[in-house]
Order: C-alpha cells, then structure tokens, then sequence
C-alpha cells in the first residue's frame, strides 16, 4: 500500500510556519545514544529536526516521502535528504545510533517502520517519538484567541483531520511501543508569533487542505476577521506554545 503523502501541496507553508523543536529535546534524545555517530530522521518534512540533531551527532540521515518537502528542507553540511518512506527507508543496516520521528508518527505503518528501526540501528540506540496539538497563544491575556483557534481546530477543520490524528489527540500515550522505555522530562516549544505566521501554521495543517479540496472554499476566512480583532496589531509578537507528548526507548537490533 503506497503511504499517503498529506502535505506536498502546501510544503513551502509547512517549511515558514512549523515550529522549531527546543534544543533541550533534542541534548535529551542525543544524552540517551550510546554512540553520537549517525542519527536518522524519519518524515523529516523540511527538516526542522534533522538540523537541530546535527549539533549532536557526526551526520544525519533525514527522509520523508516528499520530494516537495524535502526541496524546501533547511541544508546543512552534516545533514543528507533522502526521498523515502519510514517502512522502507534505504538507510543501510545497522548504521544507525538514534531514530527520531517528529509529529509523524501516527501516519506510519507501525509494524512495518518498528521492523524497520531494528535493521538499521545499531547497540546501543534511542529511538523518539513526539507530537504535539494545538497551541495556545497567551491564554492568560487573550482568552478570545485561543478560544477562536479552538473553534478554527475542532469545529470548522476537525471533521477534515485524517483518523491517524486520533493517536495525537491521545497524546502517543496509547501507540504501541515495543521498547525498553526511558522516563523522559516535559517538553515545551515556545516561540514569539505575528498574526501572520499562526495563520500560515493553520494553512500547512492537512486538515485545512482537505476542507478547501472538499468545499471550494478556504475555512481560514471564516475565523479571520475575528482572529484579527481579537489579536490587535497583527505586527505584535505573541507568545505561542505547544506541549510535547515524548515516547523514548532503548532498541534491540533485529540481529
């Protein structure tokens, strides 16, 4: 079955407006590798995760289905793209020292990319898993826009979000997770937004491509005049935030 491949049509929107992982995520993930060879980013999208994990390994191996993804990812002299998929990755056997999957786990063939996590690593790896939902944007001082990008997120695009979203919602709590787990500590992105760059976040969401291809119509005009009213100067940073739901584990090698 040829995986689904939901966000080449808006690959420049995810590339500008997904978050940035925080650097203690990725010195955590990194402190749990026996060896700091080679790191594999699985669905590495435009990137974002491979080049931060480059600042911890000797080299970086990032794939994602996408071509269009990829021609958008971030370059870097220790990071090399590949076009593939998690099941079937063309990273060579047992090369590998920490397996990282970033807000795309719950898209994979889980059996199939598990399997193929232990062909590649080496002794001694760490895989990760994360996701995260919807942020929250300064909830303490504008109530009003969270409760718009609540309504944007559940309401207008929420019969839209693919049924994988579901393990996201539960927080990868309920994914299978056939590994020796690691406690790992909370995780927080925080970044300071304009207007403009949570409303290209709302674009690169799969949910709001399958609203426009199904309806005709975009679903963003329908909160925007309030979300504009409700930020104020759309030039005016904002503090937005998101909670990562982390799975860390020690991987046995198929042998």
């Amino acid at each position: 079955m040829t995986p689904k491949d939901h966000f080449s049509g808006q690959a420049g929107d995810y590339a500008r407006h997904r978050p940035r992982y925080p650097e203690s995520l990725l010195g955590f993930v990194a402190s749990q590798a026996r060896r700091k060879g080679r790191a594999w980013d699985c669905a590495t999208g435009s990137g974002q995760c491979a080049v931060a994990l480059a600042e911890h390994f000797e080299n970086v191996i990032a794939t994602d289905l996408s071509p269009s993804q990829l021609a958008h990812a971030e370059k870097h002299p220790r990071v090399t793209y590949r076009a593939a998929t998690a099941e079937d990755s063309g990273v060579e056997t047992s090369s590998v020292d920490a397996v990282t999957v970033a807000q795309a786990f719950h898209w994979f063939d889980f059996e199939k990319f598990y399997a193929e996590v232990r062909r590649v690593v080496r002794p001694g790896a760490v895989i990760a898993l994360w996701c995260y939902g919807l942020h929250t944007i300064e909830p303490q001082t504008h109530p009003e826009i969270d409760r718009i990008c609540r309504k944007f997120y559940d309401d207008i695009v929420g019969p839209y979000w693919p049924a994988e979203v579901k393990w996201v919602r539960e927080r990868y709590r309920t994914i299978p997770f056939p590994f020796e787990e690691v406690e790992a500590p909370s995780f927080r992105i925080e970044q300071e937004w304009t207007l403009s760059r949570v409303i290209g976040n709302f674009v690169s969401w799969s949910s709001t491509q399958y609203y426009r291809k199904d309806r005709g119509s975009d679903p963003i005009e329908l909160i925007r005049a309030d979300l504009e009213k409700a930020w104020g100067d759309p030039e005016a940073a904002k503090k937005v935030s998101w909670d990562l739901y982390l799975r860390v584990g020690r991987v046995s090698s198929s042998g």
